[in-house]
């Protein structure tokens, strides 16, 4: 098998990323444990990205495949106005997480979920909220 160096370096961004972030664990549910991270302490590691946008009371839903064996998952999601509130909810096979909301006021949530053992595997929904809305809200989600 052919290893490109992109995929190197997106190999060598993820390793980064997971050993060098520290969290605040700001939940218990379902299980799972989830962390609250900082955007400084992410490195930046190229994932695809899912562009979208929302105005007031509007929900956006995405899925996720979590593969049998994995031991966390991280979702970002960023609009970069904190004027405006978004709320995000992860819901697992066995447990829903959340909603959580922007608590430091950069228009930003970035969960980092475990478990103890492994992840359950199956496809997982995101939940997108445009909990306070002014006009129309542009956001980027990503799931590693």
């Amino acid at each position: 098998m052919k290893v490109s160096g992109i995929s190197i370096a997106i190999l060598i961004c993820a390793v980064l990323l997971v050993s060098g972030v520290s969290a605040q664990t700001i939940d218990k549910t379902s299980g799972y444990n989830v962390d609250l991270v900082k955007s400084s302490q992410l490195s930046a590691v190229v994932v695809p990205m899912t562009a979208g946008s929302m105005s007031q009371g509007q929900t956006n839903w995405y899925t996720y495949t979590v593969p049998s064996g994995t031991p966390s998952l991280t979702v970002d999601l960023n609009w970069g106005n904190p004027a405006n509130s978004l709320a995000l909810t992860v819901i697992a096979p066995d447990g829903t997480i959340g909603p959580y909301y922007d608590t430091s006021g950069t228009g930003r949530i970035t969960l980092l979920i475990k478990k103890t053992g492994t992840l359950a595997p199956g496809t997982w929904n995101i939940k997108v909220y445009g909990d306070h809305v002014t006009g129309l809200q542009r956001y980027n989600l990503q799931t590693y």
